[in-house]
C-alpha cells in the first residue's frame, strides 16, 4: 500500500507538459476559453452559412427600391445598403472572405518562415548572412505602400492576388522569431547526439528541433492570423483590398465614410464594425492563455 501511495505522489508531482499544460492554462481562463469556443463556433457557422445557405450572385444583386432599408423592415434582419442588399448576407460572405484570406496568408507566411528560419540559424555562416541581410531589406521596406501599389497594377487582381502579395511581405516576423529560438536550441546535446549518430539535417530540423518550438508557434500563429484580418480589411477599408464585387468586412466598414451614412445608416457600418471587434478580442485572449502556456513564468497556475 505504501509503495503505491508513493508511486501516486510522483505521478501527481511530475509537472504537465504540451497540450497538458495549454488545457490547464485555459480551464484556468474562463475568457480565453469562451474566446476560442466562440470563435471557433463563429468561424464554423460563417462558413457553413455562406457555402450552402447563401446564393453570392443573388446577394449583390442592386435593389434600389430597398434603398437603406432599416433593420426588421421587409425580411432585412439587419437591413440594406445604399444598393438594397441584405447587409446581413454580405456580413456572413465577407468574414467568410476575409477568414479565408487571413488562414490563407497566415499558413504560407509561416510555413516560409519556419523554412527560411531554420535554414539560417541551423547552417548558419555565410547562408545565415545571405538571409539575414534579406530579412532587413524586407524590414526597411514600407509594406503597407508597396502592396497598396501592387494591387493597383494588376489588372483584374482576384482573392488569390491579393493572399500572394500580403504573403510576399509577411514572412520575415515569423523567419526572425525561429531564427532566434533555433540559434539556441541547435546547441543542446541532442543535436550534436543527432549529428553524432549520422542523422541527416532535415531529420533534425523538422523531427528534432522544430517539435521543440511548437508552442511558440502555435502563439505565432495565432496573433499572425489576427494581423492578416486587420491587415486584409485595412487594405478593403482604403479601396485596395478585395474587388468591390466581392464582399469584405472593410468595405462594409468603409461606409462609415460617409457622414450621411455615419450619422443616420448606422446599421451599414456597425454589425462588420462589431464582427471584427469582437473576434479581434477573443483572438486576443486566446493569444495570451498560449503564450502565458509557453512561458512557465507567466502560467495561472
Amino acid at each position: 500500500m505504501e509503495q503505491e501511495k508513493q508511486q501516486e505522489v510522483v505521478v501527481e508531482s511530475v509537472p504537465p507538459t504540451g497540450m497538458k499544460v495549454v488545457l490547464r492554462e485555459f480551464k484556468k481562463d474562463k475568457i480565453a476559453m469562451f474566446s476560442f469556443i466562440f470563435i471557433t463556433a463563429l468561424i464554423i457557422g460563417v462558413y457553413i452559412a455562406s457555402y450552402f445557405f447563401i446564393d453570392i450572385d443573388e446577394v449583390m444583386k442592386v435593389k434600389l427600391l430597398q434603398r437603406y432599408t432599416e433593420p426588421g423592415v421587409n425580411g432585412y434582419v439587419l437591413g440594406a445598403d445604399e444598393a438594397g442588399r441584405d447587409i446581413l448576407m454580405q456580413l456572413i460572405i465577407g468574414a467568410k472572405n476575409s477568414i479565408y484570406i487571413a488562414i490563407s496568408v497566415t499558413l504560407i507566411t509561416s510555413i516560409a518562415g519556419i523554412i527560411i528560419g531554420l535554414a539560417a540559424a541551423y547552417y548558419g555562416g555565410v547562408i545565415d548572412n545571405i538571409i539575414m541581410r534579406i530579412i532587413d531589406f524586407f524590414m526597411t521596406l514600407p509594406t503597407l505602400l508597396i502592396i497598396i501599389v501592387m494591387i493597383t497594377i494588376i489588372p483584374e487582381y482576384t482573392p488569390f492576388h491579393l493572399i500572394l502579395v500580403i504573403s510576399l511581405f509577411g514572412w520575415v516576423g515569423t523567419a526572425r522569431l525561429v531564427r532566434s529560438k533555433v540559434l539556441s536550441e541547435a546547441r543542446r546535446d541532442y543535436v550534436s547526439a543527432s549529428k553524432t549518430m549520422g542523422t541527416s539535417d532535415l531529420a533534425i530540423m523538422f523531427k528534432g528541433i522544430l517539435p521543440n518550438l511548437s508552442s511558440i508557434l502555435i502563439v505565432e500563429l495565432t496573433l499572425s492570423f489576427a494581423g492578416n484580418v486587420g491587415i486584409e480589411t485595412g487594405l478593403s477599408f482604403l479601396g485596395f483590398g478585395l474587388p468591390p464585387s466581392v464582399p469584405s468586412l472593410g468595405t462594409l466598414v468603409s461606409y462609415a465614410t460617409n457622414p450621411v451614412v455615419l450619422a443616420g445608416k448606422w446599421w451599414v457600418w456597425l454589425p462588420a464594425s462589431l464582427f471584427i471587434l469582437v473576434m479581434m478580442l477573443g483572438i486576443n485572449y486566446v493569444g495570451q492563455a498560449l503564450r502565458r502556456a509557453a512561458d512557465a513564468r507567466q502560467r495561472l497556475g
